[in-house]
């Protein structure tokens, strides 16, 4: 069963308040805080704080940054859709 996960869409005319409700299938979801923002050209390296004190990080685009209105500080759910998890030891 997926998960509901509300996203405000300061951009939709359709909403209510702004809030639209997504069911996406991906259960790998951590909600955390952006502490870091590495801007390129073309994209960004967005560092999160999730539970523990772990770090995740995620490579979107420059516009996806501006359009979602990330900055430090800001609260957000890393979600994670993988087939597969590769490992290495030397």
């Amino acid at each position: 069963m997926p998960y509901d996960i509300l996203f405000l869409n300061k951009l939709s005319k359709n909403t209510i308040s702004g809030v639209v409700v997504m069911k996406i299938s991906a259960r790998n979801q951590f909600i955390g805080k952006v502490i870091e923002i590495n801007e390129g050209a073309v994209n960004a390296i967005v560092i999160v704080e999730i539970a523990g004190g772990n770090k995740i990080s995620s490579t979107i685009s420059m516009n996806a940054v501006k359009d979602l209105g990330i900055k430090l500080g800001s609260e957000v759910t890393a979600i994670v859709k993988s087939t597969s998890v590769m490992l290495a030891t030397e």
